[in-house]
C-alpha cells in the first residue's frame, strides 16, 4: 500500500462498520515525536473491518469468560492490598467519567485503598474543575492535583502546536509520565489504567492484562515503561523540539523536568505494573457515565460538545476542542467520527446514525474557548489557520471556491 511521507496511506478507505478511516494513527512514544515521525495507522482485514471493530466484537462475543476475568481482578487486588491503611493501588484521572469509574469501583466493590492523581489539564473549564471537585468529596478519594509550570507548558505546547499541530501533546506526556512517578515515591507497584488500548484499534491483544516487565508491549511504542528508549532526557523532545535546543535557549532543565519519565532503573526497582481495568471488566464508556453520575454526581455538558454530538466527554480542558481540530485537519477524521465510532462498536447507534452524525458535525470549528486558547498559545486566529492550512495532506484535502473540501467524504 502506498502511502505518504507521514506513514498515511494514500488511497483512503473506512471501515464497513464503524466509519472509521484507515487514516487512524495509532501510537507513537511522544518523547520522540517530531516533525519526521511516521506514523503507524489503523488496519483494515481483508473484509474492510478495522481493527477496533474485531477488537470490541470479541470483547461482546461469548469468546471472554467475563466472570473468569472479574474473578481474576479479585485475586489481583487480594495479591496487593494492604491493610495497614498504606495506598495499594494507584489511579490517574482528572475526575471524567472514566476515572471516576476506575477508582470508585476499586475502592468500594473490591475493597482496595486507590490513591488518585491528576497531572491538571491545560486550562480546566468550568464544568471540569466542577466534576473534578465532584469526584474527590463526593467519592470520598484521596488525591494529588499536580500543576506543571504553567509557563512552561504555555511554551512546549506552542511548540507542539507550531511543529506538530498537537497542542494537546504537553497534557498526554506528562498524564503518562505523573502517574508512574507517584507511584514510586508511595511504593504503590500497582497503577490501574481504564480501557486496552485494542478498544480504539491500537495492535494490542485482547488477552493483554496491561504493561509490565512479564509483558511488555513491543509493537505500540505508545505504551511502554521506558519512554527514553534508554536515552538520556536531554536527547528526547518536547513538542518536536529537543530538550538540549530548550536548554541552549535558556530555559532550566529543572523547568522541563516534570515532562521527564521515571528513571528506568526505578521502575524496575519498584517493579511498577500498569493494569487496564478494562481487561477483567467489560468496558463500556456510556456505562460509565451513568456509574459516575449515580455515585459522585458527575455532570455532562450543559450543551452539545463543539465537534460532536454528545455531552459527557473529554470535556475538562479548554484546549480538547483544539486538540480534536487539529486531527481533522491532519488525518480528516474529527471528534464525531472517533465518538460515534465508539458508540456504533459499544452498540449503542447504528452505522448509518453515526454516518448521518459525522456528515452534520465532524470537523466543527472550535470557537467556545478560541480566545482563551489562543492567548494561551500566543498565537492569533489567522496564524493558527494559516498553520492549519500547512498540515493538510494532499491526499486527503482539495480547495474548491476558496474553502477546504475533503477528496473523500465518507
Amino acid at each position: 500500500m502506498k502511502k505518504n511521507p507521514k506513514g498515511l496511506p494514500l488511497e483512503v478507505k473506512f471501515c464497513i462498520e464503524c466509519n472509521i478511516s484507515n487514516q487512524q494513527p495509532t501510537s507513537t512514544n511522544e518523547h520522540f515525536h517530531t516533525e519526521n515521525t511516521i506514523q503507524d495507522t489503523i488496519k483494515f482485514d481483508e473484509n474492510g473491518v478495522c481493527a477496533a471493530c474485531n477488537f470490541n466484537k470479541t470483547k461482546w462475543s461469548d469468546k471472554i469468560d467475563w466472570v473468569s476475568r472479574e474473578k481474576e481482578l479479585a485475586e489481583l487486588c487480594n495479591k496487593y492490598r494492604k491493610n495497614n491503611g498504606e495506598y495499594d493501588c494507584i489511579v490517574g484521572g482528572s475526575g471524567g467519567k472514566d476515572s471516576v469509574f476506575q477508582s470508585h469501583i476499586l475502592k468500594y466493590k473490591y475493597k482496595m485503598n486507590p490513591l488518585t492523581v491528576t497531572w491538571a489539564p491545560h486550562l480546566y473549564t468550568d464544568i471540569g474543575w466542577k466534576n473534578f471537585q465532584s469526584w474527590i468529596h463526593e467519592g470520598g478519594f484521596d488525591n494529588y492535583l499536580y500543576f506543571s509550570n504553567p509557563k512552561i507548558m504555555k511554551l512546549v505546547t506552542r511548540e507542539a502546536t507550531t511543529r506538530l499541530f498537537h497542542p494537546f501533546q504537553p497534557f498526554i506526556i506528562g498524564q503518562k509520565t505523573f502517574v508512574i512517578k507517584m507511584a514510586a515515591r508511595f511504593n504503590i507497584p500497582l497503577i490501574f489504567f481504564g480501557e486496552n488500548p485494542g478498544e480504539g484499534g491500537k495492535n494490542i491483544s485482547i488477552n493483554s492484562k496491561g504493561v509490565s516487565f512479564d509483558n511488555p508491549i513491543e509493537n505500540q511504542k505508545g505504551y511502554t515503561l521506558d519512554p527514553l528508549e534508554g536515552k538520556n532526557f536531554k536527547e528526547s523532545f518536547l513538542g518536536g523540539k529537543q530538550v538540549q535546543e530548550y536548554l541552549d535557549d535558556g530555559v532550566r532543565l529543572s523547568d522541563l523536568q516534570s515532562f521527564a519519565p521515571l528513571d528506568f532503573n526505578l521502575v524496575k526497582e519498584k517493579n511498577i505494573s500498569i493494569y487496564w481495568l478494562g481487561y477483567y471488566l467489560r468496558w463500556i464508556p456510556q456505562e460509565n457515565y451513568y456509574y459516575a453520575v449515580e455515585n459522585t454526581k458527575f455532570e455532562a455538558n450543559k450543551e452539545r460538545i463543539e465537534g460532536s454530538f454528545q455531552k459527557y466527554s473529554s470535556m475538562d480542558d479548554k484546549t480538547d476542542g483544539f486538540f480534536y481540530y487539529t486531527r481533522f485537519i491532519k488525518y480528516g477524521i474529527g471528534r464525531t467520527t472517533l465518538d460515534a465510532a465508539q458508540e456504533i462498536r459499544n452498540k449503542h447507534i447504528t452505522k448509518e446514525e453515526g454516518k448521518r452524525l459525522i456528515l452534520r458535525y465532524d470537523g466543527e470549528y472550535p470557537s467556545k474557548y478560541e480566545n482563551e486558547f489562543y492567548d494561551y498559545i500566543s498565537m492569533t486566529k489567522n496564524e493558527f489557520l494559516d498553520l492549519a492550512d500547512k498540515f493538510r495532506p494532499d491526499h486527503i484535502w482539495e480547495k474548491k471556491s476558496n474553502s477546504w473540501e475533503l477528496k473523500n467524504q465518507i
